[in-house]
């Protein structure tokens, strides 16, 4: 096997970054396209010096005449190269590309916990990376949404799902398989432009490597790779921050004296305002997390860091699902 320099690469990835142990057992979601075959072919490269058990499971979407065609595809590569093959197939086909993620992930979290997989490990590149960071700016995302793709996080039962190829870009991982000469299959609906993801990789990604940074994609990859370091840092500090301002029991709580109202929360405004405006807007952004069913909008993190300064007895409206947020002397009192 021809040792390559993006095989040393991410040999050094995985042992810098404790991405996997030896001996680990790795679950490769496999589309069939170049990047997921790069993956598994470098990963099957380097099982030997780390002693892997490999498979690979693939999830038919069912949006393709040809998508049947494509799983056969798949699991006739995994037999040849001698690892076991896992098919998921979609009841009927998922609504949006969201809840095609979200039942990609579910069903790979079943059957890593079926057979006992240690981790997931996908193909995400760094051009993946760059374009997540853009869709996500344009849709106006904080700094969160901009280091989306991370190194590793857990899915559901305790596995993790790991992604080896953040800093490898898309146009090497297809020089990759042309070396290896391995069998690409061609996702027709990687180029309808009806998708806002398509349009970033088909039109603005180009368009600013062109105009802008040839290197644009490993440029925003770093971006977001040094955004991750500091979401991290900023999560723990505000983690902190908010459990010293905070009074009581956060769900199902104390009955506040002065109100027949039941309190969720209590934060002290005193302490909250020593800390800077990045912090104060993220431990508001935790309590929103905790008592609203959905992600909080900027907008409704604003009006509840606001109390922070109001005056007494100032009060926000209603956020989703009829909760208040009222000033109460030096206490945020969130009912």
């Amino acid at each position: 096997m021809p040792w390559t320099p993006l095989h040393a690469k991410i040999h050094r990835t995985i042992r810098s970054r404790r991405l996997f142990a030896p001996n680990h057992r790795l679950l490769v979601a496999v589309s069939g396209g170049q990047d997921s075959l790069c993956l598994i072919k470098l990963l099957l490269d380097l099982q030997p010096k780390w002693g892997w058990d490999l498979a690979i499971a693939h999830c038919d979407h069912r949006w393709r005449t040809d998508s049947q065609a494509n799983a056969i595809h798949v699991e006739n590569q995994a037999l040849a190269w001698g690892i076991p093959f896992y098919l998921q197939t979609a009841d009927s086909p998922p609504s949006s590309e969201a809840s095609a993620r979200d039942w990609r992930y579910q069903v790979l979290s079943d059957i890593a916990c079926e057979h006992k997989f240690d981790c997931i490990v996908t193909g995400h590149t760094a051009s993946d990376r760059a374009e997540t960071l853009l869709y996500n700016l344009i849709r106006g995302t904080g700094a969160d949404g901009l280091q989306a793709l991370t190194w590793q996080r857990l899915l559901f039962e305790k596995i993790l799902l790991v992604r080896p190829l953040l800093e490898v870009t898309r146009t090497q991982t297809g020089q990759f398989c042309r070396d290896f000469q391995l069998s690409i299959w061609e996702d027709s609906t990687n180029f309808e432009l009806k998708y806002a993801r398509n349009r970033i990789r088909q039109e603005l990604i180009p368009y600013l490597q062109e105009n802008f940074n040839p290197q644009v994609e490993s440029a925003l990859a770093q971006t977001a790779e040094i955004l991750q370091a500091e979401v991290d840092y900023l999560e723990q500090a505000a983690l902190q921050l908010r459990e010293e301002a905070m009074f009581g029991k956060e769900i199902g709580g104390d009955k506040d004296k002065s109100s027949d109202s039941l309190v969720l929360l209590k934060l002290n405004r005193r302490i909250l305002q020593k800390a800077p405006l990045a912090l104060q807007r993220r431990v508001m952004r935790q309590v929103l997390l905790a008592v609203l069913a959905i992600a909080p909008s900027f907008e409704q993190i604003e009006k509840l860091t606001a109390l922070i300064a109001a005056p007494n007895r100032s009060q926000t409206d209603p956020f989703p699902g009829g909760a208040i947020a009222r000033v109460q002397g030096d206490w945020i009192m969130f009912e």
